[in-house]
């Protein structure tokens, strides 16, 4: 193991890293200026430049694309291509995905397609989602190939198409269609992201699971009338009492092997205070107070501990002088990765506890519920020893997504799934630099650290031992 490690670290060392930094930059920025939004856009493009840079390499690629049946001139390709080891292991699948988030150009300083560069920066839509991912794993699969790497399994690249929404002529038309194709062990792709404050990386984060998508229709009717003569069975206000009662409820705590180990690690670079706090979540003397914290000052810490509830959408009434028959709430319900949804609808009933209100669930975002991933087997173990051989040693953190990435649908079919990403600054998101932002942006820097950590892990799952 030791000589494989030498010899691994010299590899590494030989590469012409500024050479392949200038190449990074090369096709990173061409990804950028291509626009492949995604309502409206075609991911064609996109695809059609990363097969002719696979070609001229003479790595076979092969086209995987669903009938569009909602636009047929809108093309939406998904590209495979596979460098084979000698079988003796399951593949690794590396993914980027190449639509995404639609744009307002009005609200751009620098043009969303422009991969402008300034400061130290790069500017531009799908800057950190997700053409950095899309990028990396081109360099990837590029380098295995022209070092001739002897493997011990395949490597796959995956770009898929209609992660920001369309999922069925990307990832569940592949899973569906064509899973053989992309059938690995181990998996890379977007999620993690390593975290900077005010100049020093505090953090890498890793994800090994997330929260599924799901979302409740809650209706209140009564009897219509004039406004004029208020009456005990206004819908509007059942549906507004109803609604308060899920704002005001908490379900249940529930950690996982992830949160448990996301808040333990986390305290280690945290404040006292804060260390306190992350030390303590099911201390029932100090629980209750700290979840309350964390539901007014982190957020994002209180969604992680349990299956959450977001009344986002009401609508209620026609014209003032009406009581309306009807009243409407939508709820968005991101669930724990084994949560019992006919139970847990079951408890959102109860709180309600109201016969006017009636809750249905709506077909779902079709992201299927999968254990979450491994934090103790070698892809994770490698995954943090590179991270922290190339991000000054500070800890790294398996966490669970409050949103939703296209690994549901390879972890539901066994598929051991990371998201990793580049050096981001958590200022950036608050001042609107941040993926899906009207700035979006990723320091130039980064991307280059990204690319050779992401090789690295590559070359020591894929490589021969």
């Amino acid at each position: 193991m030791k000589r494989f490690i030498f010899v691994l670290a010299a590899a590494m060392g030989a590469q012409d890293w500024a050479a392949i930094d200038k190449e990074t930059l090369k096709h990173f920025t061409a990804l950028v200026q291509i626009d492949s939004t995604d309502p409206g856009g075609s991911e064609e493009p996109v695809v059609n430049y990363l097969k002719s840079v696979l070609d001229k390499e003479g790595i076979e690629s092969k086209i995987f694309m669903r009938p569009n049946f909602a636009n047929e001139s809108i093309k939406r390709p998904n590209l495979v291509a596979r460098i084979k080891g000698n079988g003796s292991k399951k593949p690794l699948l590396i993914v980027g995905h190449t639509d995404t988030v639609n744009i307002d150009p009005k609200k751009w300083t620098h043009g969303p397609f422009s991969a402008h560069r300034e400061g130290g920066y790069i500017y531009g839509r799908g800057t950190v989602d997700d053409k950095d991912n899309l990028t990396a794993a081109l360099m990837s699969i590029l380098l295995v190939k022209r070092l001739n790497l002897k493997l011990d399994r395949d490597v796959i690249f995956l770009a898929e198409d209609g992660e920001e929404g369309a999922t069925s002529v990307g990832i569940a038309f592949l899973v569906s269609e064509h899973f053989k194709e992309i059938d690995a062990e181990y998996c890379l792709a977007e999620g993690g992201s390593v975290n900077r404050m005010g100049g020093r990386v505090r953090s890498v984060t890793v994800q090994t699971t997330e929260k599924l998508p799901r979302s409740v229709r809650h209706v209140a009717t009564g009897v219509a009338g004039h406004g004029s003569v208020p009456l005990r069975s206004n819908p509007v206000v059942h549906m507004a009492n109803a609604v308060a009662k899920v704002a005001a409820w908490q379900p249940p705590m529930r950690l996982n092997d992830t949160t448990r180990a996301y808040f333990e690690r986390l305290a280690s670079v945290s404040s006292p205070e804060e260390k306190e706090r992350y030390l303590n979540i099911v201390n029932p003397e100090k629980t209750d107070a700290i979840q309350e914290y964390f539901a007014v000052h982190e957020p994002r810490h209180n969604s992680m501990l349990r299956t959450s509830i977001s009344p986002n959408i009401m609508t209620a009434g026609y014209r003032i002088n009406v009581i309306p028959s009807e009243a409407e709430a939508r709820l968005d319900i991101r669930a724990l990765p084994d949560e019992d949804m006919p139970k847990f609808m079951e408890m959102l009933k109860s709180v309600i506890n109201d016969p006017a209100v009636k809750l249905t669930a709506l077909p779902n975002s079709a992201r299927p519920p999968a254990a979450p991933s491994s934090i103790s087997n070698e892809a994770f173990q490698t995954i943090e020893a590179v991270a922290k051989n190339h991000y000054q040693g500070v800890p790294v953190l398996p966490t669970m997504s409050t949103g939703a990435t296209d690994m549901a649908f390879l972890r539901s079919k066994g598929v051991q799934c990371y998201g990793v990403g580049p050096m981001i600054d958590t200022e950036d998101g608050p001042k609107g630099f941040g993926a899906h932002s009207d700035q979006e942006r990723i320091l130039e820097s980064s991307l280059y650290t990204f690319v050779r950590f992401h090789y690295e892990v590559v070359e020591k799952l894929a490589a021969a031992k």
